[in-house]
């Protein structure tokens, strides 16, 4: 009886928390669209799975720009990042094996992380205005660098790898999904580099007090945002069997929302990792939600729009309040 009650206090803290409202929102969309499409394969196990899949990448997004915001900077360039790392590791699959293909991959990130760091706290502009650029750039490079052509991926070993294989029955996807948000919660909330960000968002002076390089933590964590882009390249590359240049580039908003959502601040101080996979997983089974029910794409953009607006309120709210 006394163990039943020390579950019951943790779960209750947890719940009470300002970010617990990400639970009641997932449970309640779960409910609506189980209720509205009851005679569709909406419940299905395999319709669960398929949304996992579907939404890995922006998974793998989400956490990643949590550190960014943490630091208080934004990064728009992860859809673009997104589409040179999967072309890049596409094309070096040709001719290189997969170790080669992936370290190409996430140098593509870790560089343009460490361009858009350094042009944002050198030059002392805001990240949104460098990354936008950053974003502008890379789109063109990736529309430039194939001539508008896919890139097929034949290479079975990397497809099992980054996106379609099962482990035991188990999809890949949802293995890196848990293993990139446990990565993702260990860093940010138990490691003293994760302090740090939170730190330098939350409070700059207190952080510079703190002997924290705030300039370098700030790079650091555009560095991780756009890795975790280039990451989710290779994941859309393993999971389509090819690349082309108009991968990632709607997830910008998606990813957003998702983060937002989930209790990550957009303006510093504050990340939630858990809240960002529920959050994405949150925004892909409204998706799937919608298709089932029959909206077109159309309506479905302005359903993620305004899904967008309301976070975006939320994340403000909570600013405040906080």
């Amino acid at each position: 009886m006394s163990g039943l009650l020390l579950m019951r206090v943790p779960l209750r803290q947890l719940l009470l928390r300002k970010e617990a409202y990400i639970y009641y929102i997932f449970l309640l969309v779960l409910v609506l669209f189980a209720v509205l499409l009851h005679d569709t394969a909406f419940l299905s196990f395999d319709n669960f799975m398929n949304i996992i899949r579907q939404t890995t990448p922006i998974t793998v997004m989400a956490v990643a720009l949590s550190f960014a915001l943490a630091v208080g900077h934004i990064d728009l360039s992860i859809g673009a990042v997104v589409a040179v790392s999967a072309l890049v590791s596409a094309l070096l699959l040709q001719n290189f094996g997969i170790p080669v293909a992936v370290c190409g991959a996430l140098a593509v990130g870790g560089l343009v992380g460490l361009v858009n760091g350094l042009l944002t706290e050198k030059l002392q502009v805001s990240s949104l205005l460098i990354t936008l650029g950053s974003m502008s750039v890379l789109a063109g490079f990736a529309r430039q660098l194939t001539n508008l052509e896919s890139v097929p991926i034949i290479n079975q070993d990397f497809n099992f790898m980054f996106g379609g294989g099962d482990v035991l029955g188990i999809p890949v996807l949802l293995l890196w999904t848990l293993g990139i948000a446990a990565l993702g919660y260990l860093v940010l909330n138990k490691l003293r580099f994760g302090r740090h960000l939170l730190a330098v968002g939350g409070s700059p002076n207190a952080a510079r007090a703190m002997g924290i390089q705030l300039q370098r933590t700030r790079v650091y964590a555009l560095m991780i945002s756009a890795c975790g882009a280039a990451l989710a390249g290779l994941l859309y590359a393993g999971r389509l069997q090819g690349a082309r240049y108009t991968l990632g580039e709607a997830d910008l908003l998606t990813v957003i929302a998702a983060v937002a959502i989930g209790g990550t601040s957009l303006f510093g101080g504050r990340a939630c990792i858990v809240g960002a996979v529920l959050g994405s997983w949150l925004m892909g089974m409204i998706n799937n939600g919608l298709i089932l029910s029959g909206f077109s794409t159309n309506e479905q953009m302005v359903a993620r729009g305004v899904i967008l607006i309301l976070a975006v309120a939320i994340g403000v709210k909570e600013s405040k309040n906080g």
